[in-house]
């Protein structure tokens, strides 16, 4: 007689998954907003909009960690990439002016390590907490077979809202316009399979506060860019992921008769990104269209609410720096050290 098989002996352990789910369970608990009408572990999430919006737009976002991934896993850092998987969906609803409302995690692994699955995913409920959203929800999925052993991904889902009359389109972007650029904590999600091959290039691993850096969480931008909207108006907003300034920057734009000037020494880069450089011998240009080289985050404001801004953002805990500028599009002499992007994403170097 055959040998009766379960769901176990193919690699799935449900009773595993049902332990995870009991020890998340508190810190998804803290993450809850008032709109949330049941909590996790039901095949689906409700909640109501917030009372508060007059016309209330959905905004939706979704991402990623990506290869970062791999590096976290091989150094055993399991705590921080739920940080890395939340910001990167809400910095992206946040460009739009949105409040980033209800967060969904994807987990997927080839046989689930509880220990490992909770260090992640508390990871991303402490971010949700940071963002001010609630982790709504997610699925742990075990496939026997798909992944590596011990390697496991994560994608995550945000759904925000904002004011109809209040979203964030680049439309009032004008000519004079300042640029403000918000510090990220070194290369965030992005661009990690080029790091990795220069790391697949030395000698050994780095250590120490290089390989803290690498491995330093993206930065949530949430509070005080809504502090900052509580205050002024921003003509537009820019998240520096992939494809770096070169490609993210002019993505605020909603004409081509704009183009960007930007200051390439008005902020002091880490020196992860002069170690990457070097390391990997990339040029300017590459680096500039690979990662963020220092900077996380980009708004958009009028002459007028420079000081404002500037004063608002700090008060926030923030180190901005003024950049750049709004010019007319067309060509121009551009001094050594200046960048000009135009909306159809051409760029020029001085």
């Amino acid at each position: 007689m055959s040998r009766q098989l379960t769901y176990r002996d193919a690699g799935v352990d449900i009773d595993a998954g049902d332990e995870l789910i009991r020890r998340i369970a508190p810190a998804a608990q803290r993450t809850k907003r008032p709109e949330i009408l049941a909590g996790i572990g039901g095949f689906a999430a409700l909640a109501t909009l917030p009372s508060r919006y007059r016309e209330p737009v959905l905004v939706t976002g979704t991402d990623g960690v990506g290869t970062k991934l791999k590096l976290a896993i091989d150094q055993d850092r399991h705590d921080s990439v739920g940080q890395d998987l939340v910001a990167m969906c809400v910095n992206d609803v946040l460009v739009t002016g949105g409040e980033p409302f209800l967060f969904l995690d994807y987990y997927a692994t080839s046989r689930l390590d509880v220990d490992v699955a909770e260090r992640v995913i508390k990871g991303i409920a402490r971010a949700c907490e940071l963002a001010g959203c609630a982790l709504a929800g997610g699925e742990t999925a075990e496939m026997p077979g798909f992944y590596g052993k011990g390697d496991y991904d994560l994608a995550g889902f945000c759904v925000g809202v904002v004011e109809r009359d209040r979203i964030i389109d680049g439309s009032t972007i004008a000519v004079g316009h300042t640029l403000i650029g918000l510090p990220s904590s070194g290369p965030h999600s992005n661009g990690y399979s080029l790091i990795r091959r220069i790391l697949a290039d030395q000698a050994q691993m780095p250590t120490g506060e290089l390989l803290e850096s690498l491995l330093a969480p993206t930065r949530i931008y949430v509070r005080s860019i809504h502090a900052t909207l509580a205050k002024l108006n921003i003509a537009g907003m820019a998240h520096i992921t992939g494809g770096g300034i070169i490609e993210n920057l002019p993505r605020m734009f909603a004409n081509d008769s704009i183009a960007a000037l930007i200051d390439l020494d008005s902020w002091q880069r880490p020196a992860v990104f002069g170690w990457l450089a070097q390391a990997g011998n990339v040029v300017e240009t590459e680096m500039l269209r690979t990662f963020n080289c220092g900077v996380g985050f980009v708004l958009c404001v009028a002459p007028g609410d420079v000081d404002l801004a500037l004063k608002t953002l700090e008060e926030a805990g923030e180190a901005p720096k003024v950049i750049g500028t709004i010019v007319a599009a067309g060509e121009r002499n551009l001094a050594s050290g200046q960048l000009l992007l135009n909306a159809d994403y051409s760029y020029r170097m001085g």
